[in-house]
């Protein structure tokens, strides 16, 4: 992990790093793009026969394995799974439903004008797929933090894919209720959601993060069907002038494990918070060969001249998960996937159990959104209703409008209902 500063002689060599940072998602993405394109257009035309293929390259799948997890697999892998992690999937279960249903947005309406009323209606989208990565680790909280949400939504049709699923990610498939879940994964796995097999139907936004392969599908698919985001390797930024070094440390090692890709950054004015931090960074990383890897990489101590600098360029980063020192922080916040605050609350809470979802914005796109939520899965409808007294009295300024714009069909429909 280096240290850069941001002001004096340094200035230029951090310029450079941050503005690299800035591309970060476009470039990643390109570098596995011709790769990825391959593979969803063999998907695309070969069907289940590319998906058994890829799994049996990639996944060490045997071909004749069926592509669809049966309920059966999904309750023996429950029974199987100790009480403990049991009650842990429980217990995220239910605070992410409660957080979801707090999310959800209900129909209104609104009368401006005697007559007039307008408003929304709410409806869940009928199909998604939920993604969950399987590589490295098994991620079973990232099939509940999909599947819920979709859940709460009223979705009818839920479809997972993962590689290789574990046991665990099975067991959480089967506390879910899911009925669909298939063995695949990669960008496959995103062209059969997107495009359809034999076996698996299309659907109609496709959810989850994932690798690189499956962030530059994603974006390839995104032109017929819908995705949330995306979701690419794990971003962390602690920004803070006054944390403890062993805690900010401890969390930045926490998510750099998750990928070589992922990206570590404290930004801090205080020099001895930076050296401190970036010593434990060391320290805490020696028998962890995939965190120090991604900290060799990626790793940065940014050494601002004031707090208010530090406060701007973590905005500028966007990144996916924020950490700050207190509530107060909030107030400069402005671009990050989510934020957590204080020395006693770790990032791992929010990855697991607390309830917000762990799928956020990287690549800088938490400029433009926040997490995955319950509004990924619905469609908020406008509705509008006139009386005949109503569109005598307003029709009138549709019509200037329409005219102005030279639009005499917008304004004869509108004349002609007048009478």
């Amino acid at each position: 992990m280096k240290i850069l500063k941001t002001f004096g002689d340094g200035a230029s060599a951090a310029e450079a790093v941050l503005q690299q940072l800035e591309r970060r998602g476009a470039v990643n993405t390109a570098r596995v793009e011709p790769v990825v394109r391959n593979i969803l257009d063999k998907v695309r035309s070969a069907g289940d026969s590319a998906l058994r293929s890829f799994a049996a390259e990639f996944d060490g799948i045997c071909v004749d394995q069926p592509l669809l997890v049966s309920r059966e697999e999904m309750q023996e892998a429950w029974e199987t799974t100790s009480e403990e992690l049991r009650a842990a999937m429980r217990l995220a279960q239910a605070n992410i439903r409660a957080f979801a249903e707090k999310q959800l947005p209900h129909g209104w309406s609104l009368r401006p004008s005697e007559g007039m009323e307008v408003g929304q209606i709410v409806r869940p989208l009928q199909s998604v797929g939920c993604y969950v990565p399987g590589g490295r680790y098994p991620l079973p909280s990232t099939l509940l933090m999909t599947a819920t949400p979709a859940q709460v939504a009223g979705v009818e049709r839920i479809a997972v894919c993962s590689p290789k699923p574990a046991r665990e990610t099975m067991a959480a498939a089967y506390l879910a209720g899911i009925i669909e879940f298939y063995r695949v994964g990669g960008a496959q796995a995103i062209a059969a959601l997107a495009y359809g097999t034999e076996t698996i139907a299309p659907v109609d936004r496709i959810v989850g993060p994932g690798n690189l392969y499956v962030t530059a599908a994603k974006l390839a698919v995104s032109h017929h069907t819908g995705i949330d985001m995306p979701a690419g390797p794990t971003e962390i930024i602690v920004t803070s002038e006054a944390g403890d070094a062993t805690g900010i440390a401890a969390d930045l090692v926490a998510q750099a494990e998750h990928d070589p890709e992922a990206l570590a950054i404290l930004i801090t004015s205080q020099p001895d918070l930076a050296e401190e931090v970036v010593l434990e960074v060391k320290r805490q990383s020696q028998n962890n060969p995939l965190a120090l890897q991604s900290l060799a990489q990626q790793g940065f101590a940014f050494l601002t001249r004031t707090p208010e600098a530090a406060h701007a360029l973590t905005n500028r980063l966007a990144p996916e998960h924020l950490s700050v020192d207190t509530g107060a922080d909030l107030r400069w916040v402005k671009n990050a996937g989510s934020v957590f605050i204080g020395h006693h609350t770790p990032q791992s809470m929010g990855d697991y159990v607390s309830g917000p979802n762990h799928v956020l914005p990287t690549g800088r796109n938490g400029r433009i959104r926040g997490g995955l939520s319950v509004l990924d899965f619905v469609k908020i409808i406008t509705v509008q209703h006139y009386t005949l007294e109503a569109l005598r009295e307003i029709g009138p300024h549709t019509i200037a409008l329409a005219e102005a714009e030279g639009l005499k069909g917008h304004a004869e429909s509108v004349r002609v209902r007048m009478r």
